[in-house]
């Protein structure tokens, strides 16, 4: 049954999944100050597409959430000044909750190295993954709003110029 399921989720899901997947890494390594290589590979052998502790994990595309990973980890000292900069004043990166200082991370990862996907469809994905782990919240809005003014910043032909 589980081959069928598998099969039936779709190649953008599966991004979905691997995105989700590498925030929680992200926050993993961020919190235990685990290696990066050790990190994915205990993911892509023990939670990707398994059930841990009861918490079902979806079929993720193994590549996209490597490259997620390693980028952020390979680009974060470019990463965190530009997203410090997006941040309200009195408000440094390093005062963000951990679970949405990856988020921003692994985002704003996308919004530069990823042309192939539009910056919409990121920030719309990242904002995805914001509701799942923060349901109650503000949060979703918070990336939102971040990532828009990091993909019109990055992106300014994609994102063209707001209205007056």
């Amino acid at each position: 049954m589980a081959e069928t399921h598998e099969a039936s989720v779709k190649p953008v899901n599966k991004r979905g999944a691997a995105r989700l997947a590498a925030v929680q890494a992200l926050y993993q390594m961020d919190m235990a100050g685990s290696d990066v290589l050790k990190t994915i590979a205990e993911f892509e052998t023990h939670r990707l597409g398994q059930e841990v502790d009861g918490q079902a994990y979806l079929p993720a595309d193994a590549t996209f959430f490597r490259a997620l990973v390693s980028g952020v980890v390979e680009f974060q000292l470019v990463l965190d000044p530009a997203i410090d900069g997006a941040l309200l004043d009195g408000w440094p990166l390093a005062r963000i909750d951990t679970t949405m200082r990856q988020t921003l991370r692994a985002g704003l990862f996308e919004l530069q190295h990823r042309s192939d996907i539009p910056g919409r469809v990121i920030i719309a994905e990242y904002v995805d993954v914001a509701r799942a782990f923060f349901s109650d919240g503000d949060e979703p809005k918070v990336v939102n709003a971040i990532l828009d003014r990091l993909g019109r910043a990055v992106r300014p032909t994609e994102f063209g110029e707001r209205g007056a």
